[in-house]
């Protein structure tokens, strides 16, 4: 523990991530959770036991030393599942239902949208897509998108 990290972090024999407060108080099976997963992935990591109380806060993970930050940045990605989509190659209908065939960061897919609802825009060209399976897929920039999976996500829009 130092001033920077007023805790410890570090996995247990089973994997779990195990934190050790300022008072020593070791908290088995801690969760890391983002208050801002999109807009400020790095700002504001909770760390919260099995009972969901928060134990310990991370205001801002790079000024974590490098073995805490590999080690709850490894946590998060475990976590978390928000593929990026990168194109839309066809979709089967523009009537909801629809299946999408796509490719994202994590390689091609395709999935059912149930509804135009389940687009939802965060922020100018900012999306979130959900798939009837509750995935949700990211859309960093609709602009930086080809012209075709624009055209097709205008239709939904």
């Amino acid at each position: 523990m130092s001033e920077s990290n007023p805790f410890k972090l570090h996995r247990d024999p089973f994997g779990r991530l195990v934190l050790t407060d300022a008072q020593g108080q070791a908290h088995v099976g801690v969760l890391a959770v983002r208050a801002f997963p999109i807009s400020a992935p790095d700002e504001g990591i909770s760390l919260v036991d099995a009972d969901s109380h928060e134990r310990a806060w991370v205001p801002l993970l790079g000024a974590l030393d490098a073995p805490h930050r590999a080690l709850l940045g490894e946590a998060l990605e475990q976590r978390e599942f928000m593929p990026r989509l990168q194109r839309v190659k066809a979709v089967s209908s523009f009537v909801t239902p629809s299946t999408w065939d796509v490719d994202t960061d994590r390689g091609p897919t395709s999935f059912v949208l149930k509804g135009e609802e389940d687009i939802r825009r965060l922020g100018p060209g900012l999306l979130i897509v959900n798939d009837a399976h509750g995935v949700q897929y990211l859309i960093e920039d609709v602009m930086a998108m080809d012209k075709h999976s624009r055209k097709l996500l205008d239709r939904f829009l």
